[in-house]
């Protein structure tokens, strides 16, 4: 009999940080799909990490049950967050469940409605500022440091303990670590944490690696993969060298010109042989609209990176001949359903009725 999944937290004790309060909605477990028309546009054998299938619809629960646990264990009673939308969904969510309020920070004007929603429906206190996502979490830092609220961002080192089991399950569904891995990269911490996990499953640590037992058990990988980073044109500051000072794209996720996790990121990708490269909103929305069309999954705009990172490396001669590669798509697309529809209208041909109807419309 098949067992049920417990949530990260239970399913990867032996490699997290203790915590005697957890807090969990079952997250991780997520699908690994493989996408046979992404093998065929790159010679490679692609699979696609579908983060949207998490509580709140993105990979932001793996690391809040970590952050949101270990504030429980703390006793404080109100959790803050500066958000682009996923950190606030998950950040209301949670706390919910473990009986602490919470705040979110939000860029006025600049969220997608169904990230909005959940926060509001969990009950967050919102607060909305005349600026960027940066401006949000300089914020959040000061309100954090001078009031007896937790920060719960990825700057909170509890956040990465979470996020990187998502590595831990791709390498116990493969059998071992990918070529290479592909992440969209907004504040960065994603693709820090998946740093840390396939090293931790290798045996080894990075800087943002705890001082626990998760290093000095047995090697489950052999390997590490390559890390390769995906940016937003417009908000590519890991590309261009220094932050952005007025980010903007249409993936509303990765609209951050000053990544947290700057340096975390950049060690990723050194040391790992890897790099991170930008793609314009064109090359986002057409590459959404593939995942939806030909391999079934459908991703906000800023998931979809990823994939469009990875076609432009095989367009361009970049990816090796037959290598296995992993591209995690961060959040559901049913989130931001105004960017997937663009301009089109939801007008269906009614009918009457009847079967001899249907068919006629079917042109069967």
């Amino acid at each position: 009999m098949a067992q049920p999944w417990r949530g990260i937290i239970a399913e990867y004790a032996d490699r997290l940080p203790r915590t005697e309060n957890v807090v969990t909605l079952l997250e991780g477990g997520t699908p690994l799909v493989h996408a046979p028309h992404l093998d065929s546009l790159t010679g490679a054998r692609v699979y696609v990490k579908v983060e949207g299938a998490n509580p709140t619809g993105s990979f932001k629960d793996r690391g809040m049950t970590m952050a949101i646990s270990e504030v429980a264990d703390q006793g404080v009673q109100l959790v803050a967050a500066a958000s682009t939308g996923n950190t606030s969904a998950s950040a209301a969510a949670y706390a919910v469940r473990a009986g602490i309020g919470c705040a979110v920070v939000l860029p006025a004007g600049k969220i997608a409605a169904g990230k909005l929603a959940q926060a509001i429906v969990h009950g967050a206190t919102l607060v909305a500022v005349d600026g960027n996502f940066d401006d949000c979490l300089r914020i959040v830092r000061e309100l954090t440091e001078a009031h007896p609220v937790a920060l719960v961002n990825s700057i909170n080192p509890y956040r990465l303990q979470g996020q990187k089991t998502a590595a831990f399950e791709i390498v116990d569904v493969l059998g071992d670590a990918p070529d290479i891995h592909v992440l969209p990269v907004g504040n960065a911490g994603n693709i820090s944490a998946y740093w840390m996990g396939y090293n931790e499953y290798a045996g080894r640590r990075t800087s943002a690696s705890f001082e626990d037992s998760a290093t000095r058990l047995p090697p489950v990988a052999s390997r590490v993969p390559q890390m390769w980073g995906i940016q937003a044109e417009g908000a590519a500051p890991l590309v261009k060298g220094e932050p952005v000072e007025h980010p903007e794209t249409v993936a509303t996720a990765i609209r951050i010109g000053n990544p947290a996790s700057w340096d975390y990121a950049v060690e990723a990708r050194d040391r790992s042989g890897g790099w991170i490269d930008s793609v314009t909103d064109a090359q986002i929305l057409d590459a959404q609209a593939l995942l939806a069309a030909h391999v079934g999954v459908f991703v906000e705009p800023a998931s979809a990176a990823s994939v469009a990172g990875l076609l432009q490396a095989a367009e361009h001669g970049r990816v090796p001949e037959g290598a296995t590669i992993v591209c995690t798509v961060t959040g559901n697309g049913l989130k931001d359903t105004a960017t997937a529809l663009g301009s089109r209208t939801i007008d269906p041909t009614v009918i009457a009725p009847t079967l001899d109807a249907a068919v006629k419309a079917l042109g069967l």
